[in-house]
């Protein structure tokens, strides 16, 4: 069988072509691809223009660039051509998280031999999965990624069946209802496939719906839905991080009050979960059913999550 030469351009990819077995011939990597830590050796050929200080001061520098036709991204064009790749899987769904798929291709087109470009663009849990049988085919693990895949869906359905016997067991049973914080200022409630997650979980995200894109809404919306789980996990963050902004959203009166009127508030390691399209998103569905019907059995080993309330 032939080797591919694999650069992954986009963080969900690379944990889909390690999970598929296609690390041996990951070549390169983009910044943010640190999952599975096994390929933390491999050559970096982007890096980030923005620098995170403060959710508001990132929102501002990536507005500056972006009204300004400016890239958030670097790429290392030199080291690109120098590694050969013979596939590069990358994305065009969102010009804020990863490289955009124009430059991309357009340095493409300058090597010979030509690589192949897969392009991944989910917006539902469907569509991640299917992500799965596409990479698989790219790289030639066609069997290994219908595995990988299979064994995925079956854990989605354990979810849904948790939920539905939650439903069946409680005639007046209804969904709580949940605030996802993708970003903190402004604030971006969940979009994509996470309201999703959380209905399958039994919940309900009523501030945005599944498949829908994460757009920026008023304090006052957010209010407005009086959610019983208020769940703080900003987009490219980790833990510590999330944390600072947790203590910053409490400076503010009407977060500090729906703290106080909601029965669950945690905060959640965002640069490793939810904000993946990739296949660690069942453990974040887990995690969601282990934190809505109180079953512990369902927290996936070492998720990186806290406990405020």
């Amino acid at each position: 069988m032939t080797m591919e030469r694999i650069i992954s351009l986009l963080p969900s990819a690379a944990e889909i072509i390690c999970l598929v077995g296609g690390q041996p011939e990951m070549v390169g990597r983009s910044h943010e691809d640190d999952f599975p830590s096994t390929i933390q050796h491999l050559p970096i050929l982007t890096e980030a223009k923005t620098k995170f200080t403060t959710s508001a001061d990132v929102d501002r520098q990536v507005s500056e660039a972006l009204s300004s036709g400016n890239s958030l991204y670097n790429l290392d064009v030199d080291q690109l051509k120098i590694l050969k790749p013979s596939v590069i899987v990358t994305q065009d769904l969102c010009t804020v998280c990863s490289i955009d798929l124009v430059t991309v291709q357009r340095v493409a087109l300058t090597m010979e031999p030509r690589p192949k470009i897969v392009t991944l663009n989910p917006t539902s849990v469907a569509e991640v999965m299917e992500s799965i049988t596409t990479v698989g085919e790219a790289i030639g693990h066609v069997k290994n990624a219908a595995r990988v895949r299979a064994d995925l869906e079956d854990r989605i359905q354990k979810c849904k069946d948790i939920a539905a016997k939650a439903k069946h067991d409680n005639p007046e049973y209804a969904p709580k209802r949940v605030m996802f914080f993708e970003w903190t200022d402004p604030i971006f409630p969940a979009g994509h496939w996470t309201p999703e997650m959380i209905e399958i979980a039994g919940g309900a995200h009523p501030i945005n719906p599944p498949g829908s894109h994460s757009k920026r809404v008023a304090f006052e919306d957010v209010q407005a839905t009086d959610p019983e789980v208020i769940i703080i996990c900003p987009c490219g963050l980790d833990l510590d991080a999330t944390r600072k902004e947790y203590n910053l959203m409490m400076e503010k009166d009407w977060f500090q009050e729906m703290v106080k009127r909601a029965t669950t508030v945690v905060l959640i390691d965002g640069n490793q979960m939810f904000n993946r399209s990739g296949p660690r998103l069942i453990e974040c569905t887990e995690f969601l059913v282990s934190l809505l019907h109180d079953r512990p059995d369902f927290e996936p080993a070492g998720f990186p999550w806290e406990r405020i309330k």
